[in-house]
C-alpha cells in the first residue's frame, strides 16, 4: 500500500544527484578573469585563439588557472586581482600594438571558480542581474523623426528612379519634412505618375495639389506605414545593440524596448561606463566598390609598388590586402535586408534585397563589369575592412543579390548579420545613466540570501514542532525543492535578480503549504479512526486533487506575468513558474517516498509521529504519536 517500486526510488536518487551537480557551481563564487573578444565586426575568433592567449601569458611569465573559448571570446581565469591586471596589460600590448587602432577588446571580467569536472558537464552558476552584481544602466532615446526622414529620402530616390525608367517627365522632386512633392507641367504626366506610384508605393498616400501654374503630387506615409517604420527602426537598433554588447562579454545583458521610442540597456558586471558608451555608440557604414584589377594594383597588393591613383588598400577577410577603387557604388542606405541561405549549387550564400535606387545601380554595374570582382566594405571606427569580394558572373536585376563563394554556413550567417545590422536605423542618445557598484550588489545578495535562509529555518522549525516526524519529512522535501529550483535555474542559465529571490522565498511558502494540506488530511483520517497505514495512503491520495488545483491556478497567474510582463516582472514570473513545478514534485512525490521508506514496510503500524491529534470529544487519537 505505502511502498514505492524500485524505479520510483531510482528517479528520486537521480533527481537528487542532478540537483546537487547543477547547484554546486553557485557555491564556488567568481574569480578575476581577463576576456579577449573581437574589436572589429570582420574579425572572428576561432577556438585555436585560446592557444595564442596562453602563449602570450606564458611568455610574460603568467599562469592562468583556466583558459577557455566560449564561442565569441577567450577568457583566462586567475587566482587574484594582481595577476589579472598584469595579464590584461600583457595581452593588450601583444594583441593591440597600436592602441588607437585596436583589433581586440581586452577587458576585465569575472569567471566562475567551478571545477573543470562540473564545467565539462555544463554545470554553470546562475547569472546575476544588475541589482545583484552591479553594473551600468542606460536609458536611450531613439530619434523617430530621423527614421521617418530617412524613409522619406529613400522614397524620393525610388520615385525619381521609377519615373525615369517609365519616361514620365516631371519638373522636380523635393522633400518637405516627411512628405515627398513631385511637380509636373501637364495633367497627363501627373495622371500617369499617380497610377504608377499608387501601384508601386502602397505605403504612401498621394494627393493632387496646385502650386501656382504647376501641378503637383504630394505623398505622405500612411499612419500604419509610419508606425511600421518606427517599429522596424527600434527593432533594428535593439539587434545592433545586442551585437555590440556581445563584444563586452556581458552575461545576460538586458536590452529591451520601453514605450514607443526608448530602449533600456542594462549591463551586469560592467563598471567601466566610458567603455560601455564607446561600444554602444559605435557607428558602422557599408559601402560597395569595384576591385582594382590593374597590373599596378596587383603589384601594390603584393607590396612591390604604390597604390594606383584613385584606389585604396584594404584588408580582406583572411588578412590578405586588396586594392579597391575609391568610387562608391552603393551604401548601406540602399540595403533593405540580408539573409543567409544557399545558392543553386547548395553552397552557403547571402541573399541581399536592395531598394529601387540600389537595384538600378546594381543592375547597371553588374552588366558593365561581368568577370570582375566587387568588394563589400564595412567601415567601423573610421577604418574599412572587406567583408567579401565576389566575382560578378552575370547581370543582376530585380533588387535581389546573391553573394556566394568560399564561405561556410556560419560565415554566411555572420556576413548577413553584419550587412543587416551594421549600423543603427535611427540615431539614439543616452538620456539617463546609472552605475551600480559591486558592493551594493553584494549587499543585496547577502540580504536576499539571509531572507531565504531565515524563512526556510522558520518554516522548517514550525513544521517539525507541530507535525513531529512528518514535519521532518516535509522539511527535507522543502530543502529538496530549493535544491531542484536552484539547479533548474542554473541549467537554464537564468538571470537571478532581487525579484527572483523574492519568488524563491514565495515558492518555499507555497511548497510547504502542500505538505500542510497532506499532513492535515492524514490527521483527519486518523481522527476518524482509520488505521495508520490506510490513513497515510488516503491522506496523500485525497490531498493531491486540492494541491493540483491550487498549483494550476497559481501557475496560470505566473504564466500571465511571464507573457505580459517585462523586466523584473518576467524574472519573478520565471522563478515563480519553475518553483511551482518543483514544489509539486518535492511536496508530493518526494515526501511520499520518505514516508513510504520509513513507515511503508511496517506491517503492524500502530502509530505515526504527526503531532497531537485532537478529537471533537476532547480525547486524542490512539494512532497519533506526539
Amino acid at each position: 500500500m505505502n511502498r514505492y517500486p524500485l524505479w520510483k526510488y531510482a528517479i528520486l536518487v537521480v533527481a537528487l544527484l542532478i540537483g546537487l551537480i547543477y547547484t554546486l557551481p553557485n557555491f564556488y563564487g567568481e574569480a578575476p578573469a581577463v576576456q579577449v573578444s573581437s574589436g572589429r565586426a570582420t574579425i572572428k575568433l576561432e577556438p585555436d585563439f585560446a592557444q595564442r592567449v596562453e602563449g602570450i601569458l606564458s611568455t610574460a611569465g603568467l599562469k592562468a588557472d583556466l583558459i577557455q573559448f566560449d564561442g565569441n571570446s577567450v577568457k583566462a581565469r586567475f587566482a587574484d586581482v594582481e595577476l589579472q591586471g598584469k595579464a590584461k596589460d600583457a595581452l593588450s600590448r601583444a594583441l593591440n600594438p597600436n592602441p588607437e587602432d585596436a583589433d581586440y577588446i581586452v577587458a576585465l571580467n569575472l569567471l566562475s571558480r567551478s571545477p573543470a569536472a562540473l564545467t565539462a558537464l555544463h554545470a554553470m552558476p546562475m547569472y546575476l542581474g544588475l541589482d545583484l552584481r552591479g553594473g551600468v544602466h542606460f536609458l536611450m532615446q531613439v530619434d523617430m523623426k530621423s527614421a521617418l526622414t530617412k524613409k522619406a529620402e529613400a522614397v524620393a530616390g525610388d520615385v525619381r528612379s521609377m519615373l525615369r525608367d517609365k519616361n514620365i517627365r516631371h519638373a522636380g522632386i523635393s522633400r518637405d519634412g516627411n512628405a515627398v512633392e513631385i511637380r509636373f507641367r501637364d495633367a497627363e504626366a501627373l495622371k500617369a505618375a499617380l497610377g504608377l506610384l499608387t501601384d508601386q508605393q502602397p505605403d504612401m498616400a498621394w494627393t493632387e495639389e496646385a502650386q501656382g501654374t504647376q501641378l503637383a503630387l504630394r505623398g505622405v506615409l500612411k499612419p500604419a506605414a509610419a508606425i511600421a517604420v518606427q517599429e522596424a527602426a527600434i527593432k533594428q537598433n535593439i539587434t545592433t545593440l545586442h551585437n555590440r554588447v556581445n563584444e563586452l562579454g556581458v552575461a545576460e545583458p538586458v536590452i529591451q524596448q520601453q514605450g514607443a521610442d526608448r530602449v533600456v540597456v542594462q549591463l551586469p558586471g560592467v563598471q567601466d561606463t566610458a567603455k560601455a558608451k564607446d561600444i554602444i555608440g559605435r557607428t558602422a557604414t557599408l559601402e560597395v566598390r569595384m576591385v582594382d584589377d590593374s597590373a599596378e594594383a596587383a603589384a601594390a597588393a603584393a607590396g612591390s609598388g604604390p597604390v594606383p591613383f584613385g584606389s585604396e588598400r584594404f584588408m580582406e577577410r583572411g588578412a590578405s590586402p586588396l586594392i579597391v577603387k575609391r568610387q562608391v557604388l552603393l551604401t548601406g542606405e540602399n540595403l533593405r535586408d540580408a539573409q543567409p541561405g544557399f545558392d543553386d549549387q547548395h553552397q552557403p550564400a547571402v541573399h541581399l534585397t536592395l531598394d529601387e535606387k540600389g537595384s538600378r545601380i546594381f543592375r547597371d554595374v553588374t552588366r558593365e563589369n561581368i568577370g570582375k570582382r566587387m568588394a563589400i566594405i564595412l567601415f567601423e571606427k573610421g577604418k574599412g575592412e572587406v567583408v567579401t569580394a565576389p566575382v560578378i558572373r552575370s547581370e543582376i536585376g530585380g533588387g535581389r543579390v546573391q553573394i556566394s563563394g568560399a564561405m561556410t554556413t556560419t560565415e554566411a550567417y555572420d556576413t548577413a548579420l553584419l550587412l543587416r545590422a551594421g549600423s543603427l536605423a535611427a540615431p539614439m542618445e543616452i538620456i539617463e545613466e546609472r552605475t551600480i557598484g559591486p558592493s551594493l550588489g553584494a549587499e543585496n545578495i547577502a540580504k536576499g540570501f539571509h531572507s531565504v535562509i531565515w524563512g526556510f529555518c522558520a518554516v522548517t522549525g514550525f513544521m517539525m514542532l507541530y507535525y513531529g516526524l512528518f514535519g521532518v519529512f516535509s522539511s527535507i522535501a522543502l530543502a529538496v525543492n530549493l535544491l531542484l529550483l536552484v539547479a533548474l535555474l542554473s541549467m537554464l542559465q537564468a538571470t537571478l535578480t532581487l525579484p527572483g529571490i523574492a519568488a524563491i522565498a514565495l515558492t518555499l511558502g507555497m511548497a510547504i503549504d502542500s505538505n500542510v494540506l497532506i499532513n492535515e488530511r492524514v490527521r483527519e483520517e486518523l481522527r476518524a479512526g482509520m488505521a495508520p497505514q490506510m490513513a497515510i495512503n488516503v491522506g496523500y491520495e485525497r490531498a493531491w486533487a486540492t494541491i493540483l488545483d491550487s498549483n494550476v491556478t497559481t501557475l496560470i497567474a505566473g504564466l500571465a506575468l511571464l507573457t505580459f510582463g517585462s523586466g523584473p516582472v518576467r524574472g519573478f514570473a520565471v522563478v515563480h513558474c519553475l518553483g511551482i513545478m518543483t514544489s509539486m514534485f518535492s511536496s508530493v512525490f518526494f515526501s511520499r517516498g520518505l514516508v513510504n521508506l520509513w513507515y511503508g514496510r511496517r506491517k503492524k503500524l500502530k502509530s505515526v509521529s504527526i503531532g497531537q491529534i485532537w478529537r471533537p470529544d476532547g480525547g486524542t487519537a490512539p494512532a497519533a504519536k506526539g
